[in-house]
């Protein structure tokens, strides 16, 4: 049979390996949520891109002439 202490220390060194896990996950999280924001940035700059280049191509089909066979 384990003493209280030994069961003691091996909660100890348990509840260490577990607050270094979360500390890694915390830290792995906060970067991913970073780089989501960045990325999200850039999509919404890439899509207000988009919109400005259809402007400029003139996709505005009231311009267009008639087809042909009219």
């Amino acid at each position: 049979m384990s003493t209280l202490e030994e069961r003691l220390t091996e909660l100890e060194v348990r509840l260490a390996f577990i607050d270094d896990g979360v500390t890694a996950l915390n830290a792995a999280v906060a970067m991913q949520d970073q780089t989501m924001l960045s990325m999200r940035r850039e999509l919404d700059r890439m899509r207000e891109d988009l919109l400005g280049l259809r402007s400029a191509l003139g996709n505005d089909t009231s311009n267009e002439p008639p087809p042909p066979h009219y």
